[in-house]
């Protein structure tokens, strides 16, 4: 096996000098045009590849960003990263993507990772509180961006959407339908989005007379959790089941959807309403299009970039804490879901 061209090489082919190869890589208004383009055409015959590894131990960082979510199978992250990606091209840098899986280990060798990358910053969706990891790794010349949750803004900037809002949302859009007998969706509680949204919905509720909440701890966030979870309220029997139900994301909402009408024959939303949160795509190609809470994903992973951004440009940065309003998006889960008799 032939071994990798290198810069001496690109030198020698070019006939210049190794600092003009690395002023063609790094600083080319500093090379004149005609030699520029010999460079160019020795680094194309030569298939020469620059050793951005050598670089970025010299300029102690790389031009990557180290983003750790809780779930990339959930579509809400998936579209809040490819959002963050477009924003991290536009300013030349690339992502390098963990999935912590709810895992607090998991996330912390995604850290030690990413910092063995000399990454240029990090975004991160955390497990649980991590606020001192994240200040050391700051000290280290590492900013820090919490997505999805709300940071101190003495230590960190953060952008996030206002749950306990949107949880409000959903309960007060099944109370207003004259559902009285209420269930959520949701787990684990130590999830501070999930427990941010079931506040929400118990303000909602206490607001009510003779409304009721009960919760429904699910194994996990995912459509399989909510099937689970549907199959368990059927087993009761009709003159037990919620006549209202809300879920903390909308993958549990389908599963709890597919066990309810596709496998039991309850009815949505003439027996049970029903409610998700996050508006990913499935929601409205579902067998009963799902209404839920949106968040803006696309703005969330823009200002989560353009924020760290600010942290890397700044010698002494102003920590913000941008927070987005949730939205009630209707569908036919609910609508027109009148009190059953």
């Amino acid at each position: 096996m032939s071994r990798a061209a290198s810069i001496k090489d690109v030198a020698t082919h070019a006939q210049v000098a190794v600092g003009t190869v690395s002023n063609v890589l790094n600083n080319p208004d500093r090379v004149s045009k005609r030699t520029k383009d010999r460079v160019l055409q020795a680094i194309d015959e030569l298939g020469f590849v620059r050793n951005d590894a050598a670089r970025q131990l010299r300029a102690g960082h790389s031009r990557t960003i180290g983003v750790v979510v809780l779930d990339v199978g959930n579509p809400f992250f998936t579209s809040l990263v490819r959002a963050a990606e477009d924003a991290a091209a536009m300013n030349g840098s690339a992502v390098l993507l963990g999935d912590s899986g709810h895992d607090a280990n998991r996330e912390s060798h995604y850290i030690d990772l990413f910092q063995e990358q000399r990454v240029q910053g990090l975004l991160i969706s955390p497990v649980g509180d991590v606020a001192d990891r994240l200040e050391a790794l700051r000290q280290r010349g590492v900013p820090t961006v919490l997505v999805d949750r709300r940071a101190d803004e003495d230590r960190f900037s953060s952008v996030s959407v206002d749950d306990d809002a949107g949880g409000y949302l959903a309960a007060r859009h099944l109370l207003d339908l004259g559902r009285r007998k209420l269930a959520f969706v949701g787990g684990p509680l130590s999830i501070r989005q999930v427990s941010d949204r079931l506040l929400g919905a118990r303000r909602a509720v206490d607001e009510v007379d003779g409304a009721t909440l009960e919760i429904l701890d699910s194994d996990g966030q995912s459509v399989l959790a909510g099937r689970g979870l549907g199959n368990s309220l059927v087993d009761r029997g009709a003159g037990d089941m919620p006549d209202g139900i809300f879920c903390a994301n909308d993958l549990l909402a389908l599963g709890v959807m597919q066990s309810l009408t596709m496998m039991n024959g309850v009815r949505i939303p003439e027996d049970v309403a029903l409610i998700g949160y996050d508006d990913i795509d499935f929601a409205v190609s579902a067998v009963v299009p799902l209404s839920s809470i949106r968040q803006p994903t696309d703005a969330i992973g823009r200002t989560a970039i353009e924020l760290l951004t600010e942290e890397l440009d700044a010698q002494h940065p102003q920590h913000r804490a941008v927070v987005f309003t949730p939205e009630l998006v209707v569908r036919h889960s609910t609508a027109g879901a009148d009190a059953p008799h």
